[in-house]
């Protein structure tokens, strides 16, 4: 009955299994294990318990660790998929993301269920869902091959079981992204090296060695195979099914290379291992010496071997082991134990080096709490052998703390949680450890501190230690008798059954010391990684003390371990073996049975199913779900009062079952809506195409339409038109016969009257030359014309002026070139603004009214006087035979040629006013005054003088010129219109609306004449309009058409002859005497004219050299001499010295003013009491200490002479003739003077105010004055100085502003002293120096502060102290020495009034300056003086961490905000993008300190007066608006920032770019250096350079939330590609072009590749931040390429990037393919030009790939080449271009990237290969004979990254895939994106 009543019918959840096992419905042990047992038949290994993962061995290998179920779990919640080890990975990296919390997986079992594996497949999910594909990730990676062969070995249980524990800790950034790992190691198992068990294995790098290494390698280290060596047979087991040894070395020697081990280490490695192996079999023999028990080593060539490899004497290692018979037993050197010891303390040396190798590889060490990371425990399984020593106890000890810790986190804290809230529970009875972990760690007298307590007793031993145990704890229920008293055993009931321990050796292995033998032995060892790996023992020397035992250092470790778990939130996976035999198909349920009561499964599943699996806090479970309760119930105030409901566990249940009825509705919803959305999509898209054929069609009809109407409205209005025209042709021809008898009688005795004077000039003109041609008739009217020219004119006739006879000298010829031309139509101009009835052609009657409408009626009646001038002066119309006499005539005349002479003389008094009344019956200027008989020259004037003095008909003047030269059939009338022309385009320009048709008129015109006026006329719009007429030499050029010539004299006699034209200036002629002569210091020298003994300066500005020349001949006449023969003369002379001038800058200008003074003193310009010198009109500005510099260049007797001129020049004053530097002057306001009316000279020294030569009544130095300006209409000059504002009219005012201003700003900018003016207390900050106000500072320029930062370096001259002061508070003094103690202290009294009048006027530019506190206290939102001392933001203040950031960050002293606004001092050296890296990059990082940088910039932005530290304060915030936007709560108190501050330039950029970051996603990169460039130039648009194949390159506009998709296609559509698709931009840089990621802003990815790396911390200051680069647009993706479909991209980008891979041999091709090529590139290169047929031989690298080179000689080669150009005739360049690539299109080849590498982990492949990468997959050749090896899909390859030098796939599953790692000296990587495949690489060398 009682068998009977236990049998009852099996649950169906029990027939077909579960993949959740709360899901159960038999929750007993039978029912879990049948559902593991079911899902074992089926193939299926992992089942879920809730969250945790139940693993069974499969012990095989599966297909579902592809990258497809990558892909396949990645982003899906746990329970959505069929349960997966991925599934568990997944879900610590989405917790890591959303959380930021730190994640661990603790992946616990017996020894063979899996862990290892379990791990590895964790590491390979979290690698490829990071999605970078980086070096770092494959280093981590790779770690596990290398710690599996060196830690890891076959077992009875297991056949790779791992014989340490582990624990990796990966690290993510922000983004997913791995940035590095950790790993921490475990108490390996060092026994292992010298003892086996039965069938057991060594460590697999012993047998991997043995079989993978290179026979050549093997025999240098005297190598067999595995049988050979006793360490290796002791197991007698030396092979592993299923693995290859010889394939796994291949994998151990990639990995070590990926790890950054160099082959001298990877070497240095395998000689240890050797070194083992040999060791091992060396025997040792007993015998007796001097009747003592000796022993001695047995004779071996394995002793030897190792001696060598160990890099020790052989005799010494001898000595060595034979005398460990003086320490030691014999019979524990017979057996070898103190080898083993030795050789094991080495081997796990050595494996503990490898770990920090690696650990030094993959970890990077940052800021602490950076970056988060998931912990992966993979750490040895529960072990119970028939012998169980000391490290089994360790082992189990572990296992203890992790079952314990999943005890405690699975059942206690949740049972006690559930307590805590009130819950009702049943609690579930569960197997609890602790008593177990008291017994073996925490209770006193534990075991494992009586362990350690023996070791430290010399005379302790393992039976005293086992004594010592059962005495203390004979009484606990944990602890286990022995079955037989004497044995050296006791048992502990562990929680996956009792095991008992062997105590022999416990303490030996648990002191784990060397021998002071063995450490000296390896001290003296030349082997560097022997002495390496025992660094730490080396160091510690005799002193023991130092070292703990294996136990407390397994102790620890344990604890730090449990430590960082308990940080964590934990995943588990439990691990189970379904049988002992490592069978597939095999289930043993007794075993399983055993785990699954062990490990606690069973209570789990309980507790998982009853229990609640998902908790919330109480805030965020209502925040989630108070939507769906009542108001009431809900409401924030009162719920902490009303908690019940959450008692009752039915109110929950109906919570959550109406949620999941509310989720599943929503995501019907969606569903549906999904739907909808693209079925409207869909219409959409239709409805636009039909809207777009509509349209289509109604535009043609529209255009069709218009055009119809047009033209019907055109021909109505020509119909109007020309009724018109016909009216007003009869209206003007009714007009014209109705004229009265009188008028038409007075015309036709005019016209007979002109006819007759022409026929008189006719026949004179024949009588005179009828044998003349008509070129010469032309020539003779010209000289005609002219003919009052005498053959010299003035300028080097008659007596130079006194004083400058001895001058004179030859000439210097030089030539000037002509200028360019323009176009445009005069008969276009004439039609659109002629008036009335005018044309453009020539005509021989005068005008009744101008060509060009004028509202002054003067200057209408002007226009038709110069009409008629012109008329005579070109011969259309004759010479009045006399002059009509008139009284009003006379006053005309008189009054022209005084406005004549005035703008002649330039005269400073008004002219008088013209009163232009005649009779009645003559025009203004017709009366007798013009009519009369005038001379060409003075017809000339007349028409000159008129477009002098009324600008506003100058283009009349050009218009009635133009027009009589147009249709002109008078040769000699033209002539005579041209040299007109020419005259008067060097005077006066015509107006910018006829400039463009002056310039085409003249293009047009005459050949002999349109060069000249050209020129003329550009020269003329280029330096202005002159004032004068023109004189006699220019006359003469323009009747001999050739150019103008003057002479200038130096000072030192030299005479220049210098071609000028009549627009040149006295700065043009002093730049070409400069040139000339070679003259560096220019500045101060002047052009004198004089004539006769009057001499003045023409300066070196923009005055006319005509106009002086004019001006001479003008006096010259006034004098009643003949004008012609004006005896001016030019001189170059040095008019103004600067106090600082320097005569050994320049000698030549030197001795060019030297010249001058000696000059000068000898004819007596000078007057001075101590050497009696006479001062006449000279005018120059000497400082004594210039002629003080003079001194070395003249003998001593010479010397005193010049400093006695020196003293006497001291006094001088600017003469009388120099209008720049003495000014007579009104004053207008002024602290009081005795003179209202006064001379104001300035010179070296200062300024000064004077009632005469010899009465100064005012002297200012310069350190006096602070300012000068011109205020009103230019007249009025305002002089600030310390005494008060002087206000003084003057004449020529800006001239003497602009000489004060250069002295002022060249002294401040040379000067080295300045004057405090505010008080400076700085005490806490040393860069700040300290001073009060008035202090005297000297400024030292050491650069190590910039001027233009606003910061000065200073030394307080009453302190000594130095540091830096802002230039604001100080006034720089303008002085080359000290200043006086008097101006000092004119200074200090006048310092409150200088910070009045100088800085309060800024500080009232800004308003809120007004609103700060009287008390001076800074505002917290105002600008500070100071860096700030916490956070602004309460929310970083709050938070301790956030603060700590802000305060590493932001408030470091100095701080990068001040020191880019130039509010701190920052040395000059600084580059702008270091400090905009500092100021964004953490808030890049950290988002919460977003916030706070807005509110720094904006905080130091109010209230301040500082205009460059203003303007780089909106360069920041212009930045940050284009990094990321501000918060919501603070966006909208930063939009009013930027709107009260409209007025800004940038300020409507920010508030755009503000706006537009917050609908995208912000940059993750700090700014570029072309932003920060951009910006700097004060521009908004930033555009960037990118370069094509072709070479050609083009500029395109990028933004900086561009993203390179987008540029991409701008460039396309530059291009006018089909598509963009396929293309995509790369950055080159010095070693290697990167391909850009297309998803990311253009900015961000460039800025990744170009910043120069960081070296240390403290990186050199001044040097670049980033590296050079070029940005690249090119091909990537060669699908669906048919050359010819697209022209543009054919030439720009196929052709140039298929050619180099064509040339460099990549391709399979035949001898008839090479030569068709051949001829088609030929044709690229030279097109049709046959003559480059004898070339072929040296172009042949240009034409054949280069491994083809020699299958034919160069003849061959060339006449192959020649008959194949020859067929190819006809074809232009592109169409060859295309039919190249048409040719190589239909190769396999066509499009792959090629790269030749160095492969090592393939024995079966050559050395060197050749990968080929195209959109089928990826091709292995050999380089030789372009064979295929292999042909990889990239469905096949599931992981691949490079470095530096390598280059690493993964082919196959993520569990067993094959490894390429290949290897270059130089790798340039590209990264190439495919749809939906892999990214591939091209390398270029």
């Amino acid at each position: 009955c009682h068998y009977r009543a236990s049998i009852r019918h099996m649950h169906p959840t029990s027939v077909e299994g579960v993949d959740d096992m709360i899901k159960l419905g038999d929750l007993t042990e039978a029912g879990v294990l049948r559902n593991l047992l079911v899902r074992h038949k089926q193939g299926i290994i992992y089942t879920y318990i809730g969250s945790v993962l139940v693993a069974v061995n499969p012990y095989q290998l599966l297909p579902i660790y592809t990258a497809e179920q990558v892909r396949l779990y990645h982003g899906r919640k746990l329970g959505e998929l069929p349960p997966h080890v991925f599934a568990i990975a997944d879900k610590c990296y989405y917790n890591l993301l959303r959380n930021q919390r730190n994640q661990c997986c603790v992946i616990s079992g017996e020894s063979g269920a899996g862990k290892t594996e379990s791990t590895k497949l964790i590491l390979q999910f979290l690698a490829a869902v990071s999605g970078q594909h980086s070096w770092i990730e494959q280093q981590i990676l790779q770690a596990n091959p290398v710690l599996e062969a060196f830690g890891n070995a076959k077992t009875t249980r297991n056949d790779n079981s791992s014989r340490f524990g582990k624990y990796v800790e990966i690290f993510f950034n922000k983004d997913g992204i791995i940035e590095g790992a950790h790993i921490e190691q475990y108490l390996l198992e060092k026994s292992r090296v010298c003892h086996q068990a039965p069938m057991e294995r060594n460590y697999h790098i012993f047998y991997c060695l043995l079989s993978g290494m290179a026979k050549e390698q093997k025999n240098i280290l005297a190598l067999g195979d595995a049988t050979q060596f006793n360490y290796l047979t002791e197991g007698d087991c030396i092979t592993c099914d299923g693995q290859d040894d010889a394939d796994e070395f291949g994998r151990i020697r990639t990995a070590l290379k990926v790890l950054t081990f160099t082959d001298r280490e990877s070497w240095e490695i395998f000689c240890l291992l050797a070194a083992i192996l040999h060791l091992g079999n060396i025997s040792f023999e007993a015998g007796v010496e001097n009747n003592m028990e000796s022993c001695d080593v047995m004779s071996s060539d394995h002793f030897t071997i190792a001696a060598k490899l160990l890099e020790k004497a052989v005799l010494y290692l001898f000595f060595l082991f034979v005398c460990l018979k003086l320490m030691f037993d014999l019979i524990l050197i017979l057996n070898g134990v103190l080898c083993f010891t030795s050789l094991q303390a080495i081997y796990s040396r050595l494996f503990m080096w490898i770990f920090g190798k690696i650990n030094s590889a993959i970890h990077k060490h940052t800021a602490e709490n950076t970056y988060k990371s998931i912990g992966l425990l993979d750490i040895f399984g529960f072990e119970n052998f028939d012998k169980n020593s000391f490290e089994q106890m360790c082992i189990n000890y572990a296992n203890e703390q992790l079952q314990q810790f999943f005890v405690e986190h699975i059942f206690k804290l949740e049972q006690e949680e559930y307590l805590k809230e009130g819950i009702k529970w049943k609690n579930i009875n569960f197997t609890d450890n602790q008593l177990t972990i008291d017994l073996l760690a925490v209770k006193p007298l534990n075991i494992l501190s009586l362990i350690d307590e023996e070791s430290h007793f010399p005379k302790g031993t393992d039976k005293t230690l086992l004594d010592k145990i059962k005495e203390n704890h004979k009484r606990s229920k944990i602890m286990v008798p022995s079955r037989n008293i004497h044995s050296m055993q006791f048992g502990i009931k562990h929680f996956a059954g009792v095991v008992f321990y062997d105590c022999s050796g416990f303490l030996e292995k648990n002191r784990d010391a060397l021998s002071l033998d063995i450490i000296s032995l390896i001290q003296k060892s030349s082997s560097k990684l022997l002495r390496l790996i025992f660094q730490s023992e080396l160091n510690q020397g005799n002193d023991r003390r130092q070292i703990s035992t294996l136990s407390g250092q397994f102790r620890h470790s344990l604890d730090s371990l449990m430590k960082a778990l308990s940080l964590c939130e934990p995943f588990f996976i439990r691990c189970f073996k379904p049988n002992d035999s490592k069978q597939s198909n095999e289930f043993d349920r007794k075993l399983c049975i055993q785990q699954l009561r062990y490990s606690g499964l069973l209570e789990t599943i309980k507790i998982r199913k009853l229990g609640y699996p998902i908790r919330h806090r109480f805030t965020e479970f209502l925040g989630r779900y108070r939507v769906l309760l009542k108001t009431t119930d809900c409401d924030p105030n009162t719920v902490r009062k009303n908690t019940t409901f959450i008692k009752k566990k039915s109110a929950a249940l109906t919570l959550q079952k109406h949620w999941r009825g509310h989720r599943d509705r929503k995501q019907i919803e969606k569903l549906l809506q999904g739907f909808l959305r693209l079925q409207a999509t869909v219409h959409g898209r239709q409805d636009v195409l039909q809207f777009q054929r509509t349209r289509g069609a109604v535009v043609t009809l529209q255009s069709q339409t218009r055009g119809f109407l047009s033209r019907k409205e055109l021909k109505c209005k020509q119909a109007a038109v020309i009724v018109l025209q016909s009216h007003t042709r009869g209206l003007l021809a009714r007009k014209q016969a109705v004229l009265s008898a009188q008028e038409k009688e007075a015309q036709e005795l005019a016209d007979l009257e002109r006819q007759r004077r022409l026929e008189e000039v006719l026949s004179q003109s024949q009588e005179e030359d009828t044998k003349t041609t008509k070129s010469e008739a032309s020539d003779e009217e010209i000289e005609g014309i002219f003919g009052f020219l005498p053959k010299v004119v003035g300028g080097q006739e008659g007596p130079a002026p006194e004083g400058f006879e001895d001058l004179e000298g030859e000439l210097v010829e030089l030539k000037e070139e002509d200028d360019e031309e323009d176009e445009f139509s005069f008969s276009k101009f004439s039609a659109l603004h002629f008036q009335g009835s005018a044309t453009h052609t020539h005509i021989d009657r005068r005008l009744q009214q101008p060509l060009i409408h004028h509202e002054d009626e003067g200057d209408t009646l002007a226009c038709v006087t110069v009409w008629w001038i012109i008329l005579r002066f070109m011969g259309d119309i004759p010479e009045p035979k006399q002059a009509r006499l008139s009284v009003v005539a006379d006053t005309i005349q008189k009054n022209l040629v005084s406005v004549l002479i005035f703008y002649c003389l330039q005269l400073t008094v008004e002219p008088p006013e013209l009163d232009f009344r005649e009779e009645d019956d003559v025009m203004i200027g017709e009366g007798p005054t013009f009519d009369r008989p005038m001379t060409p020259l003075e017809k000339l004037h007349t028409i000159v003088g008129y477009a002098i003095v009324k600008p506003d008909i100058r283009d009349e003047i050009y218009c009635q010129i133009c027009k009589q030269l147009t249709k002109n059939p008078n040769p000699k009338s033209c002539s005579r219109g041209w040299v007109l022309l020419s005259i008067c385009l060097g005077i006066f320009p015509p107006t910018e609306l006829f400039t463009k048709y002056l310039e085409n008129f003249i293009r047009r015109g005459r050949s002999e004449y349109s060069a000249n006026c050209a020129e003329r006329l550009q020269r003329t719009l280029r330096n202005g309009e002159r004032n004068e007429p023109p004189c006699w030499i220019e006359l003469r050029a323009v009747e001999k058409n050739e150019h103008m010539v003057v002479v200038v004299t130096l000072m030192d006699g030299q005479t220049l002859s210098l071609p000028v034209d009549s627009a040149c200036t006295s700065a043009e002629l002093c730049q070409s005497i400069a040139q000339k002569t070679n003259l560096k210091d220019t500045f101060g020298f002047s052009l004198y004219i004089a004539l006769y003994e009057k001499i003045w300066s023409l300066g070196c500005g923009g005055e006319h050299i005509l106009d002086a020349i004019s001006q001479c001949e003008q006096e010259e006449r006034r004098q009643g001499r003949e004008e012609q023969h004006s005896p001016w003369r030019l001189y170059f002379r040095k008019e103004l010295f600067t106090p600082w001038h320097d005569c050994t800058t320049d000698p030549f200008s030197t001795e060019l003013i030297y010249r001058q003074l000696i000059h000068g003193l000898k004819n007596g310009d000078y007057q001075s009491d101590k050497v009696g010198l006479n001062l006449k009109q000279f005018g120059l500005c000497v400082s004594p200490l210039f002629l003080q510099t003079l001194l070395p260049r003249f003998p001593n007797e010479m010397q005193n002479f010049i400093l006695m001129i020196s003293d006497g020049l001291k006094n001088i004053y600017f003469g009388s003739e120099l209008p720049i530097v003495e000014m007579a002057l009104t004053v207008l306001f002024s602290p009081p003077l005795p003179e209202d009316q006064f001379v104001v000279a300035v010179n070296w020294s200062g300024v000064s105010f004077q009632a005469g030569k010899d009465r100064t009544f005012l002297q200012l130095s310069y350190p006096e004055l602070t300012g000068v300006q011109i205020l009103r209409t230019g007249e009025v000059v305002c002089m600030s100085t310390l005494r008060g504002e002087y206000k003084l009219k003057a004449v020529k005012a800006h001239s003497m502003v602009e000489l004060i201003t250069i002295f002022l700003e060249g002294l401040k900018e040379r000067s080295v002293y300045a004057v405090t003016m505010q008080d400076i207390t700085r005490q806490d900050d040393a860069t700040y120096l300290s001073c009060k106000k008035g202090d005297l500072l000297c400024i030292i320029n050491d650069g190590e502060y910039s001027k233009d930062g606003g910061w000065i370096k200073g030394q307080n001259e009453r302190t000594g102290q130095s540091g830096a002061v802002s230039a604001d508070a100080i006034m720089i003094l303008p002085t080359l020495s000290r200043p006086s103690d008097e101006i000092l202290v004119t200074v200090q009294f006048c310092s409150f009034w200088w910070c009045c009048v100088v800085l309060l006027p800024h500080r009232e530019a800004n308003r809120d300056a007004g609103k700060h506190g009287k008390g001076g206290k800074e505002k917290l939102w105002a600008k500070a003086k100071e860096p700030l001392k916490h956070p602004l933001l309460k929310s970083l203040q709050k938070n301790s961490e956030l603060s700590q950031l802000a305060c590493l960050f932001f408030l470091n002293v100095p701080p990068p905000i001040l020191k880019y606004m130039g509010d701190y001092p920052i040395k000059n050296l600084r580059t702008p993008i270091e400090l905009t890296d500092q100021i964004y990059g953490p808030a890049l990082e950290h988002p919460e300190l977003r916030d706070e940088v807005y509110c720094q910039i904006m905080k130091q932005m109010t209230s301040n007066n500082n205009g460059i530290s203003l303007e780089r304060g909106w360069q920041l915030l212009w930045l940050c608006c284009g990094l990321f936007p501000p918060s919501q709560g603070l966006l909208k108190h930063a939009q009013k920032f930027l709107n009260s501050r409209s007025r800004e330039p940038l300020s409507a950029a920010c508030l755009q770019r503000m706006q537009g970051m917050l609908s995208i996603e912000a940059r993750k990169f700090p700014p570029h250096q072309v932003e920060v460039d951009a910006i700097q130039q004060n521009s908004s648009q930033i555009f960037h350079k990118v370069h094509f194949p072709n070479d050609t390159r083009e500029i395109f506009e990028v933004t900086t939330t561009t993203r390179i998709r987008d540029l991409c296609r701008n460039i396309a559509n530059y291009h006018s590609l089909s598509s963009a698709d396929g293309y995509s931009l790369f950055v080159k840089t010095a070693n290697k072009v990167v391909g850009m990621n297309e998803q990311q802003y253009f900015f961000d990815n460039l800025k990744q590749y170009t910043d120069a790396p960081k070296k240390g911390k403290k990186s050199k200051e001044g040097t670049s931040a980033v590296l050079p680069y070029l940005v690249l647009f090119m091909r990537k993706l060669w699908f669906n390429v048919m050359p010819g479909k697209d022209i543009t991209a054919d030439l720009v980008f196929h052709f140039p990037q298929e050619l180099p891979k064509y040339l460099r041999g990549y391709h399979t091709v035949s001898k008839e393919e090479m030569v068709n090529l051949a001829g088609l590139l030929f044709r690229v290169k030279v097109d049709t030009d046959r003559s480059q047929f004898v070339m072929i031989p040296k172009m042949l690298k240009d034409l054949v790939p280069a491994d083809q080179l020699k299958i034919m000689s160069s003849d061959d080669w060339k006449k192959h080449i020649i008959n194949a150009y020859n067929k190819q005739a006809g074809i232009t360049v592109d169409e060859a271009k295309v039919s190249f690539l048409r040719t190589i299109s239909v190769w396999p080849t066509f499009g792959c990237a090629f790269f030749e590498v160095k492969q090592t982990s393939e024995r079966s492949y050559p050395s060197i290969i050749q990968i080929a990468i195209s959109k089928q997959g990826l091709t292995l050749s050999d380089p030789k004979n372009k064979e295929v090896l292999v042909m990889y899909p990239f469905s096949k390859i599931t992981n691949w990254s490079s470095g530096n030098t390598y280059f690493h796939m993964t082919i196959g599953s993520l569990v067993k895939g094959n490894t390429l790692l290949c290897e270059t000296s130089l790798v340039r990587i590209i990264h190439y994106t495919e749809p939906h495949t892999l990214k591939y690489y091209k390398y270029q060398y």
